[in-house]
C-alpha cells in the first residue's frame, strides 16, 4: 500500500538470486514478498498456468447457510449450455441435477466473449458423507461433509493475488503491454504460494472443513483503472489450486475486492444482507456452522450503525449458538503498519461495543499482512473518538518506519521516532499511539482460559506471501504475540460444543509460530453438581450392596463431568440421567430380625440329677421375660413349661 524506500534496492537484490531447485517456496526476498522460484514452479506455469490463466470459469464453493448446504458459483461464456449435477457415486450415476441461477456480469474478454454468473446451491447434505459434482461437462470434482460435533477450519489473510507485482496500475495509462506481462508473471508467483499454503495446511490436518479468508482475494482495484476485467487473471489465480475443488471459502470483502462487481460473481455467499453493502459488491453475510456463528462483515463500507444492526439481528436469529465468530478485514487490534492508522482505530471503537454486548467470542482480520494475536480484550466505559487525522498519522509514520536506501531486510519497522523527542508533531504521534494501546480493556493475558470476559482478536499475515508488512516498532500493550519473518502462514481452528483452540504455522517448515491458544466454555453444571451432593450424604449401611456399587459407579462419573472444564452439555446431562436412575433404583437392606418369636434359646439340661434347674433368659429388647422350667424326666425326655412374664411386643399386641 505505501511505497517504502527499501522496495527498489529489493528488487535488484532479487533479480540477483539464482533459481533454486526447491518443490515450492524459496526463501522470502528482502523486499517483503515470496517469490516462487525452482524447477517445479517452472514446470507448473509452463503446463499449469499458461493453459489456465485466462480461463474465467474456474468454480468456487462457499460455505452454505448451514453445515447441510454448500453454495458454487461460476463464470459460463454468453450462450453456452450450464448443467450442474451432484450425487454419492464417483460416476454420478445417481446424480440429481439443480436448477441455475444466473446474472450477466457484463464482463467481455479481449476475444470479445461476454461472460455469465452462475450460482447453485445444494441442500440436504449428509454429515461425513462424500459427494460428487460436475459443472457443465468439466471434469467430476468431489466434499466431504463433515461432524459438526467437532470440527477444524482454517483461517487465512490477504492472498491478494497478484500483489507481488511492482507495477501497480494505479490509472488507465498503466495498463502497458509490460504491465500485463508483469501481472501474468506475478499472478503465477503467488497463485504457486497460495495453492502451497492450501496444502501445506491440508497435511497438518486432511479433515479441514473450510476456509475463512478474511479479505483481499486480488491486487487490482478496477475503479483506479476504469477496467473491471483487470481482475479477473488474479481471479482465476486465486480459484486455480486444487484444493479449492474441496475446499469452501468464507471470503471476506477487502478493500482490494470492494470496487469490483465482479467479487459477487466469482462468490456465492449465503444469508447476504444489504446492511453493509457497498456500491459494488454485497453486504454483511452470515452461516453457521453446527452450534457456531459466522459472521462476515463488509467493512468497506463504513457504516457502523448498519453493521450493528446486522449483528444484532443475526444474534438474535440464531440463538442456539454457543459459539460467536467476526471476521472483517481490517486489523481493528493488529501489530503492522496498519494497525494503528486513525480510519482503523475509529473503526474499532465504533464495532467493539457491538461485539462485547453480542457475546462476539473471537475475532478474525487481515489488512496487516502480518500474524497477531491480542489478550482477551473487553471495553470499559470510556468511548474512544479519535480526532488524530489520517494525513497527521501518515506523515509522522512515514518518518518513523523509514529504513533509508540500504536494502535491509526488515521484520520490525526502524521505530526513528524517540521518546526523548521534543519536536511537537513528534510528541502529539508518540501521545496518540499510546492512548490506543486500551490497557484498561485487557481481561486475560493467557493462551487457556475459562469463560472468559474479553474477546480475542486474531490478524493473519499473507498466505501467498505476495506482500508483508513491519511490525510496528512499539509493542502495543494490548498484543500477545506477534510474529513476521516474511514467510506464508495459516491458522487452524479447533471447535467443540465446550472448546476452541487456535494453532498457527509457517509455510516454508509446516512449524507452529504461537502457542495454542484455546477458549474453554463450561456448559451449566447446578442440577448435576446438586444431585451429587444430595447422594453424598446417603449412608451405605442402608442399602443392599448390589445397588450401592451402581449407585457409586455413576457417582464416579458424575465427578469426572463435573470436574472436566470441557464436559459437553450432552455429557453432563448423560452423566445426571445415569446417577438419577441409579439413585431411584437403590433397594433398601433388610432390618435386623430382633422379635421374641424369632429369638433362639437352649436350656441347659443334666438327664442324671433329681432336681429340677430352672434358666432364666432376658430378651435383647428388655420387651419380657421367657422362664423355662424343668418340671421332670420321663422317660429319659426332660418336659418343659414354658410362662411369658413382662409387656408385650408390638407384634403381640
Amino acid at each position: 500500500m505505501r511505497k517504502r524506500s527499501r522496495w527498489m534496492s529489493a528488487i535488484i537484490a532479487a533479480a540477483l538470486i539464482t533459481t533454486q531447485v526447491i518443490p515450492a517456496l524459496a526463501d522470502a526476498a528482502p523486499d517483503g514478498k515470496t517469490v516462487a522460484k525452482g524447477d517445479a514452479f517452472e514446470e507448473w506455469k509452463e503446463s499449469v498456468w499458461e493453459t489456465t490463466k485466462n480461463d474465467w470459469t474456474i468454480v468456487s464453493l462457499t460455505p452454505g447457510s448451514d453445515e447441510s448446504q454448500m453454495n458454487f458459483a461460476w463464470y459460463s461464456k454468453q450462450g453456452d449450455e450450464v448443467t450442474f449435477k451432484y450425487g454419492k457415486q464417483k460416476d454420478l450415476s445417481d446424480a440429481a441435477t439443480i436448477k441455475v441461477s444466473q446474472t450477466e456480469t457484463g464482463q467481455v474478454d479481449n476475444e470479445g466473449i461476454s461472460y455469465v454468473s452462475n450460482k447453485v446451491v445444494i441442500t440436504g447434505l449428509e454429515a461425513d458423507t462424500v459427494y460428487y459434482y460436475q459443472v457443465s461437462g468439466k471434469n467430476i470434482e468431489s466434499f466431504t461433509t463433515g461432524n459438526t460435533d467437532s470440527f477444524t477450519f482454517a483461517f487465512v489473510g490477504d492472498p491478494q493475488i497478484g500483489s507481488s507485482n511492482e507495477l501497480k496500475a494505479k490509472k488507465p495509462e498503466n495498463l502497458t503491454e509490460e504491465f500485463y506481462q508483469v501481472q501474468s508473471d506475478s499472478v503465477a508467483s503467488d497463485s504457486y504460494n497460495w495453492s502451497d499454503t492450501l496444502n501445506k495446511a491440508l497435511e497438518k490436518n486432511s479433515n479441514i472443513n473450510f476456509i475463512v479468508s478474511a479479505g483481499d482475494q486480488i491486487q487490482t482495484n478496477a475503479k483506479k483503472v476504469e477496467d473491471t476485467t483487470i481482475s479477473e487473471i488474479e481471479y482465476a489465480g486465486y480459484l486455480l489450486p486444487k484444493a479449492l475443488t474441496s475446499l469452501p471459502v468464507a471470503t471476506t470483502v477487502g478493500n482490494h475486492d470492494a470496487d469490483n462487481a465482479n467479487y459477487n460473481y466469482h462468490f456465492n455467499v449465503p444469508n447476504l444482507s444489504t446492511l453493509g453493502a457497498n456500491d459494488y459488491v454485497g453486504g454483511d453475510y452470515y452461516f453457521t456452522y453446527g452450534n457456531v456463528l459466522f459472521m462476515m462483515l463488509n467493512t468497506q463500507d463504513t457504516n457502523s450503525a448498519e453493521h450493528k444492526k446486522f449483528i444484532e439481528e443475526t444474534v438474535a436469529a440464531n440463538p442456539d449458538c454457543i459459539w460467536k465468530i467476526v471476521t472483517l478485514h481490517q486489523d481493528i487490534y493488529g501489530s503492522a503498519e496498519h494497525s494503528n492508522e486513525p480510519e482503523i482505530v475509529n473503526l474499532r471503537y465504533a464495532l467493539t461495543p457491538v461485539f462485547e454486548k453480542c457475546g462476539v467470542d473471537v475475532v478474525l482480520t487481515g489488512h496487516d499482512h502480518a500474524y497477531s494475536r491480542s489478550k482477551f480484550l473487553y471495553g470499559d466505559t470510556e468511548t474512544k473518538e479519535i480526532t488524530y487525522t489520517d494525513d497527521e498519522f501518515d506523515e509522522m509514520l512515514e518518518a518513523d518506519i523509514d529504513a533509508g536506501d540500504s536494502g535491509e531486510q526488515l521484520f520490525v519497522a526502524p521505530g526513528n521516532i524517540k521518546d526523548t523527542t521534543t519536536d511537537s508533531d513528534e510528541l502529539t504521534y508518540l501521545s496518540y499511539l499510546k492512548d490506543i494501546m486500551d490497557e484498561s480493556r485487557i481481561k486475560e493475558d493467557t493462551n487457556y482460559v475459562i469463560n472468559p470476559e474479553g474477546i480475542l482478536y486474531l490478524t493473519a499475515s499473507s498466505s501467498s506471501g505476495s506482500k508483508y508488512y513491519d511490525l510496528v516498532a512499539r509493542t502495543q500493550s494490548y498484543i500477545a504475540s506477534r510474529w513476521q519473518e516474511d514467510v506464508p502462514t495459516y491458522s487452524l481452528i479447533d471447535v467443540t460444543e465446550t472448546t476452541l483452540t487456535i494453532n498457527t504455522y509457517r509455510t516454508d517448515t509446516n512449524e507452529k509460530i504461537d502457542e495454542s491458544v484455546t477458549i474453554v466454555k463450561t456448559t451449566d453444571k447446578e442440577a448435576l453438581s446438586a444431585k451429587i451432593a444430595e447422594i453424598k450424604k446417603l449412608s451405605e449401611t442402608d442399602y443392599t450392596a448390589e445397588s450401592w456399587t451402581v449407585l457409586q459407579n455413576a457417582l464416579t462419573e458424575a465427578n469426572k463431568v463435573l470436574n472436566d472444564e470441557t464436559a459437553t452439555e450432552e455429557e453432563v446431562k448423560a452423566a445426571l440421567a445415569k446417577l438419577t436412575t441409579a439413585y431411584e433404583k437403590l433397594v433398601k437392606a433388610e432390618s435386623k430380625k430382633t422379635s421374641e418369636n424369632d429369638t433362639t434359646t437352649v436350656a441347659s439340661t443334666d438327664t442324671t440329677a433329681a432336681n429340677t434347674n430352672t434358666t432364666a433368659v432376658k430378651t435383647g429388647d428388655n420387651s419380657g421375660i421367657k422362664i423355662f422350667a424343668v418340671v421332670g424326666v420321663m422317660a429319659g425326655c426332660v418336659i418343659c413349661v414354658s410362662v411369658y412374664c413382662g409387656r408385650k411386643t408390638k407384634r403381640e399386641q
